[in-house]
């Protein structure tokens, strides 16, 4: 449910008294328009056009207020590039901070919408800037809706939260109330601090009932529910949700209405009734692109991938599990895109504060450099004795911001769990492997393996034992590799080789090796005694070329049909013909 409070805060849009100016009447019409925004659009359409015919009567800040609440208008009937243009220019423009402050706070909703996190945290960092100008809290909800809503969405739910209590504290509006408790009730599930907070839940669905928002409300509900099942009450938070699933459904916001199916066939299926789970899980599929790159999808297809294969129905189930990759492959590389957007952005404004401070250090030293031409010798050594300050701040400036860099990049190439390289950076040093291999003449495998009912680890010995595994296997695999291969996670229990320089029987070979280092994985440091099997997937380069993306699919065909083959083996490409069969012996 990340990110999806932003977008129903910046919808519903937090209502700030305009301050007075020179027309009453031209003001009163900006006021009113201002009151009914989001909650009559057709009224404020109907206001806009009055104000746009009264422009001659309006003072120079009221006309910026209109041209303000003009890109409100086109921001929110999907007019995002003339909405951005309009907002842009009055936060460059204008002399009133206020108006500067609601344009910047305006502006953090398109470009989170767009997807690029990196223009709407620094309008976020840009417009806090501003709030010591600020004096009215009604003017300063505009960035804390918008600011907590984009750090829940970029993952940052701790400072999220901050912003939903100031929002929840310091606002006399129950829809302002409303909208923080929302806000906190996502970081609270996320931060897993929803234990023994019912009652709290309860007041916020309340809350924003008695405010005319049973959209807040519904989304208030689905996470108590979501919270009951996952604290093993699962009965309970079925029958709550289904008294309330008629009201969801009222809303026609997909992403309420997806998070609630989501629950409901989580629920459905660890129940065993997998023919309900799956209902629920076409109910989102069918909600369609307004879900996209979300978890309930990512559920919904998983759901139905575990349903085809309870039937039997082995080809709906590749189906479906083939949904499933790329629905949780593109879910995944969007939380790392605002992941990476937000460490982009913290190092950018502490790059930009260290720049700030040097430059002050740099007016000190230039004052000082004043006083040193009227104090000759003894000037001299002060200035000596400051040169070497400042060349030492710049030292240690440099030597922070390289290791910030450095960092940064380590985390960006490597999964944090295992060590190893993540998908994006395996990929991106396979291709350049193959591009190589190609220009040389010379054959590559790619090995792609997936751990064994791994689900059934985590679940019989919890995620921390499941952790452990994943560890384990990172390490015995890494030591099987050579100099030049390639080796990383691609996602969950999901690994993959780039063998370079190797034909594909030594690519099954080192598969094999590979498959019995994993068997022989001794558990019982973890407390309990289990088997630790993988099956493989091994293509070559000579028959499928060198093309990344091939191999990788012609690995993962492979991979699953040792799946299918019972598990615990290699499988080459069925059209890599000698070598396709190898058991787990």
């Amino acid at each position: 449910m990340r990110g999806l409070i932003a977008r129903l805060v910046m919808a519903a849009a937090l209502v700030a008294p305009l301050p007075s100016f020179a027309s009453p009447a031209f003001e009163a019409m900006l006021s009113q328009a201002e009151a009914v925004r989001s909650s009559d659009p057709a009224r404020f359409d109907q206001l806009i056009g009055q104000l746009n015919a009264s422009l001659g009567a309006a003072s120079p800040r009221q006309r910026e207020l209109l041209e303000y609440l003009k890109a409100y208008q086109l921001i929110y009937t999907g007019r995002h590039d003339l909405g951005i243009a309009a907002a842009e220019r009055l936060f460059q423009e204008s002399a009133d901070a206020g108006i500067r402050f609601r344009a910047g706070a305006l502006l953090i909703h398109p470009y989170g919408s767009r997807r690029d996190f990196a223009e709407a945290l620094r309008y976020m960092n840009e417009t806090k800037e501003l709030e010591g100008e600020i004096q009215d809290p009604a003017v300063l909800e505009h960035l804390w809706a918008a600011a907590g809503g984009l750090l829940n969405q970029v993952g940052r739910f701790e400072d999220g939260l901050r912003y939903a209590e100031l929002l929840r504290t310091s606002s006399s509006s129950p829809r302002t109330r409303c909208f923080g408790g929302a806000l906190a009730l996502e970081s609270w599930f996320n931060l897993e601090q929803l234990e023994s907070r019912d009652e709290e839940i309860e007041a916020v669905t309340r809350e924003c009932l008695d405010a005319g928002e049973p959209l807040f409300a519904s989304f208030a509900r689905t996470y108590r529910a979501r919270h009951m099942a996952t604290a093993g009450d699962r009965n309970e938070a079925a029958v709550y949700l289904n008294r309330y699933l008629a009201d969801i459904e009222s809303t026609r916001f997909p992403r309420v209405i997806a998070d609630a199916h989501s629950v409901l066939a989580e629920i459905n299926i660890a129940a065993g009734d997998y023919a309900a789970a799956e209902r629920h899980a076409r109910r989102i599929i069918a909600l369609g692109a307004p879900v996209a790159n979300s978890p309930p999808l990512v559920a919904a297809h998983r759901i139905l991938y575990e349903s085809a294969l309870q039937r039997g129905d082995n080809a709906a189930a590749l189906a479906h599990h083939i949904n499933y990759a790329d629905a949780d492959k593109a879910y995944l590389n969007e939380v790392k895109a605002r992941a990476m957007a937000y460490q982009e952005i913290t190092s950018e404004s502490r790059q930009k504060n260290q720049t700030i401070e040097l430059l002050n250090r740099q007016n000190e030293v230039l004052a000082l450099e004043q006083k040193v031409a009227t104090q000759e010798a003894r000037n001299t050594q002060l200035l000596v004795v400051l040169l070497a300050l400042l060349l030492g701040t710049i030292a240690l400036w440099a030597w922070r911001t390289k290791k910030a860099q450095i960092v940064f990049r380590r985390l960006a190439e490597t999964d944090a769990l295992t060590g190893v390289s993540n998908r994006m950076h395996f990929s991106h040093r396979a291709e350049e492997a193959l591009a190589y291999c190609r220009k040389d003449g010379e054959e590559a495998g790619l090995v792609m393996f997936d751990l064994d009912e791994f689900k059934s680890i985590n679940d019989r010995f919890g995620h921390a034992t499941g952790d452990w595994v994943l560890v384990e296997v990172a390490k015995v695999c890494a030591d099987v590799c050579r100099k030049n291969d390639r080796f990383g996670r691609l996602g969950g229990e999901e690994f993959a080789f780039l063998l370079v320089g190797c034909d594909l029987p030594s690519s099954v070979a080192l598969a094999q090796s590979c498959r019995k280092r994993i068997a022989a994985i001794d558990t019982s440091p973890t407390g309990h005694v289990f088997n630790v099997t993988a099956s493989f997937g091994v293509a070559g380069t000579r028959a499928s070329g060198y093309d990344f993306l091939m191999l990788l699919s012609r690995a993962d065909d492979a991979l699953y049909q040792a799946k299918n083959a019972g598990r615990d083996r290699v499988r080459t490409h069925g059209l890599e013909a000698d070598t396709t069969t190898v058991a787990a012996t």
